[in-house]
This record gives structure tokens, C-alpha cells and sequence, in this order.
């Protein structure tokens, strides 16, 4: 495959293509780089670009030009899909990013089920497909990265997590239903995304891990409800990148099992080992964002090195970015990406 621009090159290592080198993304969601330094250094600042397509746009822009990520990512949080579901959100400031400061059901059993489609024409949710469209337009050589957040995380987000954690073992069949529910939503809004021009679809689920659900409620509910929203993304000619947090050891048999494009970790994973024993996969990540955060600069460059070294198909942050992480770390991230190869002549 001859790579003229980034979508290219994104592309072609999601379909398993050969490219001259490993992208270097952030995908926005849950891996927001929309960092303070970047809002300070661009003017275009949040809260404020949460809610207008345009600044959203912006920011989205000056986050590629300044990092070197070679990607839009959108939204800068994980809060929208929350937000249409009724829970009531804090959309943050400029150093902190939005939260949900209340979930709208106390339990699986209680929640109410309101018509999809029109949720998907209210909140944030035109917002984001506003500022994709935008983006898409404006530099149709960039993947815009459409961002969801995960069936486990969006059920939790609208019911009491506690108490949801527990109903996936007191009452699975109302469990199952919530599933059902906000999957559907979040197929939903992907295509949605879709058609305003998203090149890739990721999704972030930080609550469906090995270390909160355990194997087999990670097998009952994590596996099938991705793989139902990967599955309608694919209907749509679409890539799909899922991020999973935490210690893999005690689902990695089952991450094998995920029909994604590519699998993304977090910084506890060794992903090369995880890439030799399932070979199969298309790995992405994982510098450590402590180390993003707290640097030096030369050690995030040694890690990357490292990681592209071992084979790593996608270069990312290993999850979320604190929003106080320099730029020059991470500068220093996608630079190493980039000089490493063009030193060796790939």
C-alpha cells in the first residue's frame, strides 16, 4: 500500500495493510488530548467547545497541529451518551473535564425507557457529528476519530454504578435489558457519526475490566454487547479501534474474541506478549500517560522507541491524559514516532 496522507496510513494498518510506519493517535472520548497547554496555546479553550461544534472543530484542529497526533478525535469526553440518557452532568473547566454528578436511575430495575431516535437529535449529540462534519470537510486527508463510550461504562453512567455491579449478578435480566438499551443508542449515534463524515470509530469502555467484572461477566455482557456495536459499525464500511483498561490476565483469553480492528491497553499490558500470543491482533498503545504526565521528555521517547521496536501497530497513549500533561512530552511522543522511521528510511 503507497501511504500519501495520515487517514492512509490509518487506515491501511486497520485493514491489516502494509504501511511505511505505525500511526502515532490519540482517539479523543476517554483519550481526550485537547491538554491545558494546547487550550492556552491555541485560545480555543473548554468548558466553552463542549457545546459548540465550531470551537469544538477548533480545538480538535489545534490539538493535531501542536501534538503531532496524526488524528481528530471527538468529543473531548466521555459524558454525551450520559447526558441524552438523563444523568445529569458537570461539564468541568478548563483543567478538569466533565463528570456525571448524578446518575439517573438508582437501579437496573427502575430505568426508564425513552424513544431512541429522538434522543439522538438532542443534548451534545449534534454538536459532535456538527464539528466531525467540519473537520471532515476542512482536511479530508486527517481521520477524524469518532469517539463512543462502551456499553458497561454507558450503563453505569445512567444507573448507580454500585448497585449495577450488582444487579449484573442479582438481576441479569434487567441488566441485560440497560445493555440492550444503550447499545442500541450507541449504534445509534456511530452512525450518525458516520454519515457526518467519522473515518474510525472508537470505543472507550474503562468499566469493562478483568479487575471489576471478572471473566465470566466480562464473557456474559462486555464481549457480546461490543461485538453487537462493532458488528453495526462494520455494516457501515467502518473501522473500529475498543479500548480496555486495567490488567487484561484474567479476560485475555476472551480479548481474542473481540471482532475489532484493533485493541488498545492500558500501560500495565505488555502488548508485545499480548501480540504474541494472539498474533491475530492489531495492537495499539500504550505509553504511560503518568509518564506523559510527568515526563522527562527523553523517557516518553524511550518508551516509544520501545514500543515500536516490539512491533506495535498503533502508537498511543496507554488511556486518559491528564489534562496538565506538557506538550512537550508529548511532543516528544509523536516525534519519536516520526523521526525514528525517517532515520531508518521506511
Amino acid at each position: 500500500m503507497t501511504v500519501v496522507n495520515e487517514k492512509d496510513r490509518l487506515l491501511g494498518v486497520l485493514n491489516k495493510q502494509q504501511t511505511d510506519r505505525p500511526p502515532v493517535i490519540c482517539p479523543g472520548g476517554m483519550m481526550n488530548a485537547a491538554i491545558v497547554d494546547v487550550m492556552k496555546s491555541s485560545g480555543q479553550t473548554l468548558p466553552a467547545g463542549h457545546s459548540d461544534a465550531a470551537l469544538m472543530a477548533d480545538l480538535a484542529y489545534a490539538v493535531h497541529n501542536l501534538t503531532g497526533f496524526e488524528n481528530f478525535g471527538l468529543p473531548f469526553c466521555m459524558t454525551v451518551e450520559a447526558e441524552v440518557l438523563g444523568s445529569e452532568i458537570d461539564l468541568g473547566t478548563l483543567e478538569c473535564e466533565p463528570k456525571i454528578s448524578r446518575e439517573v436511575f438508582a437501579a437496573a430495575a427502575r430505568v426508564e425507557y425513552k424513544d431512541i431516535p429522538t434522543m439522538l437529535n438532542s443534548g451534545r449529540i449534534p454538536v459532535v457529528c456538527q464539528a466531525v462534519s467540519l473537520l471532515a470537510a476542512r482536511y479530508p486527508d486527517i481521520p477524524v476519530i469518532g469517539s463512543l463510550t462502551g456499553p458497561v461504562s454507558t450503563a453505569a453512567s445512567i444507573v448507580d454504578p454500585i448497585q449495577f455491579l450488582k444487579d449484573l449478578r442479582k438481576d441479569p435480566a434487567n441488566a441485560h435489558r440497560v445493555f440492550d438499551y444503550v447499545t442500541k443508542l450507541l449504534i445509534g449515534f456511530a452512525d450518525k457519526l458516520i454519515e457526518h463524515g467519522a473515518t474510525v470509530i472508537e470505543i472507550g469502555d474503562p468499566t469493562a475490566t478483568g479487575e471489576i467484572l471478572g471473566p465470566k461477566m466480562f464473557a456474559e455482557y462486555a464481549v457480546p454487547y461490543l461485538n453487537k456495536l462493532i458488528t453495526a459499525v462494520h455494516e457501515k464500511g467502518v473501522p473500529v479501534i475498543v479500548h480496555i483498561c486495567g490488567n487484561l490476565n484474567s479476560v485475555k483469553p476472551l480479548i481474542s474474541t473481540l471482532e475489532a480492528n484493533a485493541v488498545s491497553t492500558d500501560a500495565i499490558v505488555n502488548l508485545k506478549r499480548l501480540k504474541d500470543e494472539f498474533p491475530q491482533l492489531t495492537t495499539m498503545g500504550n505509553v504511560s500517560t503518568y509518564l506523559l504526565e510527568l515526563g522527562p521528555a527523553e523517557k516518553v521517547a524511550v518508551q516509544t522507541k520501545n514500543l515500536l521496536a516490539q512491533g506495535i501497530n498503533i502508537i498511543a497513549p496507554a488511556c486518559g491524559l491528564s489534562t496538565s500533561s506538557p506538550l512537550a512530552n508529548i511532543q516528544s511522543m509523536t516525534h519519536a514516532v516520526k523521526t525514528n522511521f525517517a532515520k531508518e528510511g521506511v
